[in-house]
């Protein structure tokens, strides 16, 4: 197959650049939005708005997209005379409104707070597949390195005015949903539509797009969707994300056309690697996939771009991924500058930073 496309997806907050407050205005801005090029929508909450890529081939391209998607987002939003900012999580407490329509209105109805607090904003990244089949495959061998994914992307550690303790606590929050979270292999896609059928018939979640595992099938495009990250504060965060993503699939994709066998995890395993990912970033340890040992953050990305290598370099990613990790060590996921913005300016100071990071 040729290089895979990867679109990526990201939410934003919006807020009042002058108070800071969350403004629930997505329809005012996508309204302002309607001589733009980019494809925003809105989400859940009428304070998020979420920007899609389209499908590219290129690094170089990919990254030029992500940008270009977050400009639009910033020129309807400031139209709209507010910001769209990369924070993963509203770090004050706030009482979000939920957006009207029938879908919204029966998850509220159903999932209660959960639904009703669920003001976080994610990364969704898209890489192509062939076939049913291979996504399912890809799906399956890929879950072992998610944490590692989610660990490169921290931006959430405030929540309801307080410091979580955690690098990411929108994952923490987004658990709990009910079809939230990793899974056991599938084995075909037979059975994975089998069982998403059977999920189905539950009557709990209200339909496929709610079926929020940390990677999926598309229920809509030819891809393989990865769901585990934080909106990031730096695009160039997303990009690597992007790149390590398709990484994964593309190797995965390898692995079951060779007919080499799965190594399968227990759910149990990959949620606490996700936790540990979750609390500390690359701050501490991560679990080495499969062998599930603690060690340096850093060694345990190094042995996820060595999985990755070969693909990397067919696809001519492997020095900007090299880069784009040098760059991140050295300058840090958001969780650390919002802490910094926290420590000098406090919690405003927080949604500030955000702010100026979007302009920038």
């Amino acid at each position: 197959m040729p290089v895979r496309s990867v679109g990526v997806e990201e939410e934003f907050l919006l807020v009042d650049p002058n108070s800071c407050a969350p403004s629930a205005v997505a329809s005012t801005v996508l309204r302002a939005a309607d001589d733009l090029d980019g494809d925003l929508t809105n989400e859940l909450h009428a304070e998020q708005l979420e920007t899609g890529t389209s499908p590219r081939t290129g690094l170089d391209e990919i990254g030029r997209e992500i940008v270009d998607r977050r400009d639009e987002a910033a020129t309807a939003a400031r139209r709209a005379g507010v910001a769209a900012v990369p924070l993963a999580t509203y770090p004050l407490p706030v009482d979000p409104h939920v957006n009207d329509g029938p879908r919204y209105r029966a998850m509220l109805s159903r999932f209660g707070r959960t639904a009703a607090e669920q003001l976080t904003c994610g990364c969704h990244v898209h890489v192509a597949v062939e076939s049913d089949e291979e996504a399912v495959a890809v799906v399956d061998r890929i879950q072992p390195w998610l944490p590692v994914l989610l660990a490169l992307t921290v931006n959430s550690p405030f929540w309801d005015g307080l410091d979580s303790g955690y690098g990411s606590y929108r994952s923490q929050v987004w658990g709990r949903w009910p079809s939230a979270g990793p899974t056991a292999p599938f084995g075909s896609a037979a059975e994975y539509q089998r069982f998403t059928d059977e999920l189905l018939r539950t009557e709990t979640v209200l339909d496929r797009g709610m079926l929020y595992f940390d990677a999926r099938p598309s229920h809509h495009h030819p891809t393989v969707e990865v769901r585990v990250a934080d909106v990031c504060r730096d695009p160039r965060d997303t990009l690597l994300l992007a790149a390590l993503t398709r990484g994964l699939v593309e190797t995965a994709a390898r692995e079951w056309a060779a007919g080499r066998p799965l190594k399968p995890a227990r759910p149990e395993m990959l949620r606490l690697a996700a936790w540990r990912a979750a609390r500390s970033g690359i701050d501490d340890a991560l679990l080495l996939p499969h062998d599930w040992r603690p060690l340096p953050a850093a060694d345990v990305v190094a042995a996820l771009i060595a999985h990755v290598a070969p693909a990397l370099d067919e696809a001519g990613d492997r020095d900007g991924v090299d880069e784009l990790w040098r760059d991140l060590r050295q300058r840090r996921p958001g969780a650390h500058h919002q802490r910094l913005a926290y420590r000098d300016h406090g919690l405003h100071g927080v949604v500030n930073d955000a702010v100026a990071a979007a302009r920038a």
